[in-house]
């Protein structure tokens, strides 16, 4: 019966397999409560921006609220202040409340609102009559300001966040392992959709699996780097077009001794691949994984053309991003076939 496949390090859509549990020093996290806020899902960015504001109009509510009760603002027969036709006769001076207009707390309430947001429908405004008003109300813009500075700066970053930007950074499906100079390789291909192009792009490529020292020490998830290749040379790739990655197979690799008999039978085995790079039209730096198991490894095939010259121009057909052909491949290691070279 074959043994059960092991999770995924890391998803195909690049996403990290990994939870973390019985983090004890949770107050880590509120010390940069900015970008704790950022990471969170939208839902409850939306839930925290919206309290925010509802929490902090219903306690300057109750400070204006307190303000006028205090000064005896709410008490309906000392509201009525002194028409201009009093002032000219010399009457009596009538009482002038701290704010205007303000009978409940729901009068209240709806100042606070105003003064927040500068919405400032004109019934109701802070007099002369009282500093602490005057205080207040400094206080509470300041706050609003602050609140609306931290809330919309995160929705800005999470916005513009880099990994929406790796959504149209594509791998293939599957890698292939076939002959190229000679030798066998570790394929794959990688393109980008936009026109914008990643600037000083890097890809590189490790090898994830369980392994067990000398020692006995077992590493459930032991990361080694392979050497990749590409057309341009080193690990810097020109992506304006999609490029075929590869990895040659040699000594150093712990590919070195896999067939395709026991191919399949590595399900300990994951293959990472990292394109990292800088968006051009914002100067953010991107990174896009995948990953690939061993059933997702196709021996003795290699990828179809898909880049075309037509009416002076150079045509990507990525209807065909993804599809291999058959090629004459040894069905022996690497190991086997650099042996059998050096007795020939």
């Amino acid at each position: 019966r074959a043994r059960e496949r092991r999770a995924r390090f890391v998803g195909k859509n690049g996403a990290c397999n990994v939870a973390h549990k019985n983090i004890r020093e949770q107050g880590r996290f509120l010390q940069d409560v900015f970008t704790t806020l950022v990471d969170l899902k939208w839902p409850h960015t939306l839930l925290i921006f919206t309290m925010s504001f509802l929490c902090s109009w219903l306690l300057f509510g109750m400070v204006w609220w307190l303000i006028a009760f205090a000064h005896g603002d709410l008490d309906h027969s000392t509201r009525l202040q002194r028409s201009p036709g009093e002032e000219a006769a010399g009457g009596p001076v009538s009482f002038v409340p701290c704010v205007t207009s303000i009978h409940s707390f729901t009068s209240a309430f709806l100042f606070s609102i105003e003064v927040q947001v500068t919405i400032g429908f004109g019934g109701r405004m802070v007099t002369e009559e009282c500093p602490a008003a005057i205080l207040v109300l400094i206080v509470q813009n300041i706050v609003g300001l602050v609140i609306n500075a931290i809330m919309l700066g995160c929705i800005f970053m999470k916005t513009s966040q880099a990994h929406r930007r790796a959504e149209t950074l594509i791998f293939s499906k599957h890698a292939v392992i076939a002959l190229r100079e000679g030798k066998l390789c570790f394929m794959l291909r990688v393109g980008d959709l936009r026109k914008s192009m990643i600037i000083s792009a890097t890809i590189r490529m490790q090898v994830v699996k369980k392994t067990a020292s000398l020692e006995g020490e077992v590493v459930p998830l032991n990361q080694i780097d392979i050497q990749m290749e590409n057309p341009v040379g080193g690990n810097s790739i020109f992506l304006v077009s999609p490029l075929i990655i590869y990895h040659v197979i040699d000594k150093n690799s712990p590919l070195y001794d896999i067939s395709p008999l026991n191919l399949h039978h590595h399900e300990d085995l994951e293959i990472i691949v990292i394109l990292e790079g800088v968006v051009e039209t914002t100067g953010i730096t991107t990174q896009a994984r995948t990953s690939y198991l061993a059933d997702e490894i196709l021996w003795g095939q290699r990828f179809v053309p898909i880049v075309a010259e037509e009416d002076g121009r150079y045509s990507v057909d990525y209807s065909k991003f993804g599809n291999t052909v058959k090629v004459p491949t040894p069905s022996c290691t690497a190991r086997q076939l650099e042996e059998d070279k050096s007795i020939m």
